[in-house]
């Protein structure tokens, strides 16, 4: 999962790196608030579809008080189609430049053909598949940052035989709205996110309600594991 494993960028502040919660911590201190330990729960008692791959790993530091993150990867056989993280940050202060207590922030990647790279028109889809999904569920969200980069690799040289790769990167934040306790429905918003990878992987649609999804075709080449 080499995207998972690259620094997350916060859209709504520039902000690079955030306080790693650790599992004991959350399971017996009694210093973690109660929303953000529920929040936790919650992502860690979603069900999502069997081709996603979702683990827990080392947040980052100094964006939060407090902070979970999981990384997840697309998985077709012995290939990785799409991978990413997801960052949960909590602080009981508020944030001013969240508008709330809680802060979402992702990086999704996916290699692409190269022909559907040159489209002048995927970055704006692929920030709508981020919003849809997100829509679908009929989640309420706010303050939405993020950036779409297309990024293109040739080789020379003794790489020379290798063909052309292209390569989609989806970086965002947001604040989802918090519900009953102060405490966000974490759980759909990673169901939310699994859909965008889910899309951007090229997967079909998970269910009847998700006939309106657009996906991408089968990459050429995914990346083995």
């Amino acid at each position: 999962m080499a995207a998972a494993q690259e620094r997350l960028s916060d859209g709504a502040g520039g902000m690079d790196d955030a306080k790693d919660a650790k599992e004991g911590d959350l399971d017996g201190s009694s210093t973690v608030p109660p929303p953000f330990r529920a929040a936790v729960d919650a992502l860690r008692a979603a069900r999502l579809r069997p081709q996603i791959e979702v683990e827990q790993t080392k947040a980052p530091q100094r964006l939060a008080p407090y902070a979970y993150a999981l990384e997840a990867a697309v998985v077709d056989g012995d290939q990785d189609l799409a991978d990413g993280r997801l960052v949960l940050l909590h602080d009981p202060a508020g944030h001013d430049a969240w508008r709330g207590s809680f802060r979402l922030v992702t990086l999704v990647r996916a290699e692409l053909e190269p022909e559907m790279a040159a489209d002048p028109l995927l970055p704006e889809v692929c920030w709508s598949w981020l919003t849809g999904a997100l829509q679908a569920r009929g989640l309420s969200y706010g303050e939405p940052s993020g950036t779409v980069t297309r990024a293109s690799s040739h080789y020379f040289g003794g790489l020379s035989e290798r063909p052309a790769a292209s390569q989609i990167e989806i970086r965002a934040s947001w604040t989802p709205r918090e519900g009953l306790g102060g405490v966000p429905d974490t759980g759909a918003h990673l169901a939310s996110w699994c859909d965008l990878l889910a899309q951007v992987a090229g997967l079909p649609p998970a269910g009847p309600g998700d006939a309106s999804v657009v996906t991408l075709p089968q990459r050429r080449d995914p990346q083995s594991r």
